[in-house]
């Protein structure tokens, strides 16, 4: 009983890490020192030293020897690099989703669109609303869902979560105010529906692009005014 409540502790505190390090409580760069954390999350320090490597694994933070754990770094050629990746694994995973999808997977997809839907995209406050990001996330891993191939799907997972990072560091919903990221949503999940593999495909490449497109905006103008 031990072991599986610390397991499940050890989750929790994952999830709570992430969403923070997503939602830019942990700054990109920043260290993830276990000490400090233990106060921060309540947790004791192998709960933090099973959860931070999963961090790792899922490239939002990074390890090195002496140095400990940090959130990983942000800069403009690295979202570029990234947004080519996920354009070239993302198209070719929802090609295969949406070709061999099944009616499960289409209720599955609908489902997560309307949750998607029904989130605000900023808090009270004006940051980026946690359930967002959650619906977000869910959203596209159901999109992807139908292909067979386990690997790819991680690996498409990986580079959305690494590229998330960046609408975080952006640090306002400036992006959503040059665009309607809700028709996008929708739109790709109609061409899914219908199984339009070209179609769906166009539609999520677009968005990846435009989403990068606009947060390199924001960085720009928000270096222009801290000048």
């Amino acid at each position: 009983m031990t072991g599986a409540r610390s397991t499940t502790r050890a989750e929790d505190v994952y999830q709570r890490l992430r969403a923070h390090i997503l939602n830019g409580r942990h700054e990109p760069g920043s260290r993830l020192r276990v000490e400090a954390l233990k106060d921060d999350y309540g947790a004791s320090s192998g709960v933090l030293r099973e959860a931070l490597p999963r961090l790792v694994g899922q490239g939002l933070a990074t390890f090195a020897p002496q140095q400990g754990f940090r959130v990983i770094e942000v800069a403009p050629d690295t979202l570029r690099d990234l947004t080519d990746a996920r354009v070239v694994v993302e198209t070719h995973v929802v090609r295969d989703s949406v070709a061999h999808g099944t009616i499960e997977w289409e209720s599955d997809l609908l489902a997560a669109h309307h949750n998607l839907a029904r989130t605000a995209f900023a808090d009270e406050g004006g940051a980026i609303n946690e359930r967002w990001l959650t619906a977000h996330a869910r959203f596209h891993e159901t999109l992807l869902a139908g292909c067979a191939n386990r690997h790819l799907r991680e690996v498409a997972t990986q580079l959305r979560e690494s590229a998330e990072v960046y609408r975080c560091w952006a640090r306002t919903s400036g992006e959503h105010s040059n665009r309607d990221v809700a028709a996008e949503h929708k739109l790709m999940c109609e061409r899914a529906i219908e199984r339009d593999v070209p179609g769906t495909v166009e539609v999520l490449s677009d968005h990846i692009e435009l989403t990068t497109k606009l947060l390199l905006d924001e960085y720009r103008n928000r270096l222009q005014r801290d000048e």
